[in-house]
C-alpha cells in the first residue's frame, strides 16, 4: 500500500484531485518560509534602529496593501485565469520581498512594506478559487480545511527557523523567505493547469474589471453572509493585541503568555483534519453557528482573572470556533459565487479579513482604554452570540441562492447548505 495515500487518507485527504495537492504541497512549502511577517517590527526596530511611530506606520502601510491585494487579485484570478495571477503574484512577491530585504531609508521602506502587502497577496484568492474550480461542491470544506491546516502546520515550523536564520542577520529572512515564495510560483507554473472553467472565461467577458470587484459588494445575500463573518475576524484578531495586553495586566509572564497561545497552533496542528470530517456532515449554516458560539465563548473566557490553566482553556474554546469556521466559510463563499466570479469573490472574502486585521487592534484598544478588559470580553461573547444566531438566521436566502445557480448552471453547479 502507498504510504503516501495512507498517511493522506488518515488525514481525511483523499479522493481530492491532483491539481489541489500541487497547489497544497507548494503553500507549505511557501509557509515553511514565511519568516518575513512576524519578524517585520523587530527588524525594523532593532536592525534599522526605527522609532516605534514609524515602525507602526509602515507595519499599517503593509496591512493597508494586503486589504487592496484581495480585490485586485480575485479580479485577475478571473479575467486573466487561476494559473497566471497564482505564478505572477508569488513571482513578484518574492521580487518585493527582496526590495523591502535591500531597501534602507525610511522612504524606500515604506513603499517597499506598501508594495508587499499588495503584491504578496494577490495570489490568495487565487487559490481559493482554484480549489473551487477543481474540487467538488460536497468535499470543498474538507480540501479548505485541509489547506488552512497545512498554513498553520508551515508557520508553525517557520517561526523558529525563523529565529535561526535571524541569528545570522535579517536579511537572511527576506532571501529565503523570497526563495520559498519564488519556488511555489514555479510549481504552479510547471504542475497547475489553468482551473477556470471554460463557461467561466466567457461569461467573465461581460464583466468590466471594476465592475467584477464591485459586483460581490452589490450582493444582499453575500453581504449578509459577511456580516458575521467580519464580526468574527474582529474577535480573532483581538488575539494578537488585547489579549497579551490583558494576560499580562492580569500577572502573566512573557513566558507564560507564550505557553497560553502556544495552545492555538498545535491544537490547529493535532485536530484541524480530523474535525473537518465531521463538519463536512452537517449544514454549512449550523456549522458557522457552532463556530460562532466557540469563539464567543472563548473570548468571553478571558474576562475571569486570568490563570495559566484558565487562559489556556480560553484559548482552546476559541481555537475550536477557529478550526471549524476556517473551511466551511470559504466553501460558502465558493457556493455563492457565479462561476465566472469566484475570485472577486473569495477576494471580497478575504478582502473582510485584511479590514479586520486593521480595525481590531483600534476597536481593541479603545475599549480597553475607556470600559476596560472585563466589558470587551463580554463584548466578545455578545458579537461571537449574535455571529452564531445571523448566520442560522440568513440559512435560508443563502439556500434558495446556492438552489437558483445550481439550476441556472447545472455545469457549474453549487452544493446545497
Amino acid at each position: 500500500m502507498n504510504p503516501v495515500a495512507t498517511v493522506l487518507r488518515a488525514l481525511g485527504g483523499g479522493g481530492l484531485p491532483r491539481t489541489y495537492w500541487v497547489l497544497w504541497v507548494g503553500t507549505f512549502v511557501n509557509r515553511l518560509g514565511s519568516f518575513v511577517a512576524p519578524f517585520l517590527a523587530l527588524y525594523l526596530t532593532r536592525e534599522r534602529g526605527f522609532s516605534v511611530e514609524q515602525t507602526g506606520f509602515i507595519v499599517a502601510l503593509n496591512g493597508a496593501g494586503a486589504v487592496l491585494a484581495a480585490p485586485l487579485g480575485g479580479m485577475l484570478a478571473d479575467r486573466v485565469g487561476r494559473r497566471l495571477t497564482l505564478a505572477g503574484g508569488l513571482w513578484l512577491g518574492s521580487g518585493a520581498m527582496l526590495f523591502i530585504g535591500y531597501s534602507e531609508t525610511p522612504g524606500r521602506i515604506a513603499v517597499a512594506a506598501f508594495l508587499l502587502g499588495i503584491l504578496g497577496d494577490l495570489y490568495r484568492p487565487a487559490v481559493a478559487a482554484a480549489v473551487a474550480d477543481v474540487v467538488p461542491p460536497r468535499d470543498r470544506a474538507r480540501a479548505y480545511g485541509m489547506l488552512y491546516w497545512v498554513i498553520n502546520l508551515g508557520f508553525a515550523i517557520a517561526l523558529p527557523l525563523a529565529g535561526l536564520l535571524a541569528g545570522l542577520g535579517y536579511r537572511m529572512l527576506f532571501i529565503a523567505d523570497a526563495v520559498t515564495t519564488f519556488a511555489y510560483g514555479c510549481c504552479v507554473w510547471v504542475f497547475v493547469p489553468e482551473t477556470r472553467p471554460p463557461e467561466a472565461a466567457a461569461a467573465q467577458a461581460s464583466h468590466s474589471p471594476l465592475g467584477a470587484v464591485l459586483t460581490p459588494f452589490r450582493d444582499g445575500v453575500y453581504l449578509a453572509f459577511c456580516l458575521p463573518v467580519f464580526a468574527l475576524a474582529l474577535l480573532f484578531h483581538q488575539s494578537f493585541m488585547s489579549l497579551p495586553v490583558t494576560l499580562t495586566q492580569q500577572g502573566l509572564t512573557p513566558a507564560q503568555y507564550g505557553l497560553v497561545m502556544s495552545v492555538n497552533g498545535v491544537l490547529i496542528v493535532a485536530l484541524q483534519p480530523f474535525v473537518v470530517r465531521g463538519v463536512g456532515r452537517v449544514r454549512r449554516s449550523t456549522a458557522l453557528a457552532v463556530a460562532g458560539v466557540l469563539t464567543g465563548v472563548g473570548f468571553g473566557l478571558h474576562a475571569l482573572p486570568a490563570s495559566v490553566p484558565l487562559a489556556m482553556a480560553a484559548v482552546a474554546v476559541w481555537t475550536l470556533g477557529e478550526i471549524v469556521h476556517s473551511p466551511v466559510a470559504p466553501s460558502v463563499v465558493a457556493d455563492l459565487a457565479p462561476a465566472e466570479l469566484r475570485g472577486s469573490y473569495q477576494g471580497a472574502y478575504h478582502m473582510m479579513w485584511g479590514l479586520a486585521s486593521s480595525a481590531a487592534p483600534a476597536l481593541g484598544g479603545a475599549m480597553l482604554g475607556h470600559v476596560g478588559a472585563r466589558a470587551l470580553w463580554a463584548g466578545c461573547l455578545c458579537v461571537g452570540l449574535a455571529a452564531a444566531a445571523w448566520h442560522l438566521t440568513i440559512a435560508g436566502a443563502r439556500r434558495r441562492r446556492v438552489e437558483t445557480l445550481r439550476l441556472e448552471r447545472p455545469e457549474m453547479s453549487a452544493s446545497l447548505d
